[in-house]
């Protein structure tokens, strides 16, 4: 299939609901301005389109829209250019959309004013452009059932989309982020109609719904019970992720492995290395392959005793991991967590609301940088030439 060159420039934000479900706050307030950090969350919104390259915002606007008309203006303070689109309170996504008609380019992003989610856009984008699809949608996989789905996937392709979320089976959760063909807007009947609800199921029945799937948690304005997790994820945080065998100590043989206490022998100058990243404020966390479990090689008590003299002995030097993410299994298991895999990573984004794009890895073996890479993280490998020391030193400037 030849890929389509037109690069994704402008985003559409719905921004015009009640958010009923945000009471008592928007009965003063918009949704989108409920404050983080005395930030209003549209404005993370704006910034994440800024580092995406995408300065060209339109937002759909309806109720109480002179509040945020008056603290955006014009987007200049954000380096962007904002139109305002402003509907009825009452008027649904595809009558604002369909308003906004004139205002669109032939592709761009739809975003719902109240979720967030770090993504890799230019992935996302690169799927939109060679998939061919006219909308492609972005799902959150929910395997820990974070909330109810409302999808069933195959292959990047959407085979059931519910938004009453009442079909069995529903796994994944639209978060929005979509991709949009401008005729799809054309065809939105001419009513106040839900543009999901009435669009999604009949490109489904086409084919034509594309999905690109997250493994990252969204956060979310949309409800009281979501924003003390979204108070966590934006509060400021600086997490590095580390690489046991290989770059803290010295690496076994191939197919041996760190049995006992007193086979984990430090690398030169590592303890120092972490020393530095936990006086600096850094979130520590090892993420270690232990594959003799599963093969009884050792037991999950010795690997604890192990990891009981590492961490003491970084106290003893000023620094310590925060948590230490281990895979237990074998080979062949098919686990979501045995690097290259990137599962180890996910579960510590999940438990400490990370932000993996803004979040480093230092590992040495090609299966740590892949795991990285896979997670949006900045990586860094040890090589002879460049020891754990010399890439934190690099990383804290």
């Amino acid at each position: 299939m030849e890929i389509e060159t037109l690069n994704v420039k402008q985003a559409v934000i719905l921004a015009g609901g009640r958010g009923v479900r945000l009471e008592p706050f928007t009965i003063g307030k918009p949704k989108p301005m409920y404050e983080f950090n005395q930030t209003p969350f549209l404005s993370y919104l704006l910034l994440q389109l800024k580092q995406w390259g995408i300065k060209d915002v339109i937002l759909l606007l309806g109720y109480m829209a002179d509040v945020i008309t008056n603290y955006f203006h014009d987007g200049s303070q954000f380096g962007m250019n904002i139109t305002y689109d402003i509907t009825p309170v009452d008027f649904d996504t595809g009558a604002r959309l369909q308003h906004a008609y004139n205002l669109l380019e032939e592709r761009f992003i739809l975003m719902y004013c109240d979720n967030y989610c770090p993504l890799c856009f230019d992935r996302m984008e690169r799927q939109f452009l060679t998939s061919g699809v006219l909308v492609q949608i972005t799902a959150y996989e929910n395997k820990e059932v974070y909330t109810k789905g409302n999808l069933k996937i195959h292959n990047g392709i959407v085979q059931v989309y519910d938004k009453s979320r009442k079909t069995d089976g529903l796994q994944e959760v639209d978060i929005g982020y979509a991709f949009l063909k401008k005729e799809v807007v054309a065809a939105i009947p001419n009513e106040n109609v839900n543009f999901e609800q009435k669009i999604y199921p009949k490109l489904v029945e086409k084919g034509q719904l594309g999905v690109y799937v997250t493994r990252h948690r969204y956060y979310s304005v949309g409800s009281w019970a979501r924003i003390q997790l979204t108070k966590d994820f934006f509060t400021p945080k600086k997490a590095v992720f580390l690489d046991r065998d290989g770059t803290l100590n010295v690496r076994p043989p191939k197919a041996h492995y760190i049995e006992k206490p007193d086979d984990f022998i430090w690398l030169d100058e590592a303890k120092e290395a972490v020393r530095l990243l936990h006086q600096a404020g850094y979130l520590l966390f090892l993420f270690t392959n232990q594959p003799g479990i599963a093969r009884g090689v050792m037991t999950q008590h010795q690997l604890d005793l192990i990891h009981l003299k590492m961490q003491s002995e970084l106290q003893e030097n000023g620094g310590c991991f925060d948590q230490i993410y281990v895979c237990p299994h074998g080979w062949d298991e098919d686990c979501d967590c045995r690097k290259p895999k990137p599962g180890l990573l996910y579960q510590a984004q999940k438990d400490y609301s990370l932000n993996l794009l803004e979040s480093i890895v230092i590992g040495d073996d090609d299966r740590d940088i892949e795991a990285g890479e896979a997670a949006g993280c900045r990586c860094y490998q040890v090589t002879e030439g460049k020891s754990l020391l010399e890439i934190v030193e690099e990383i804290l400037g």
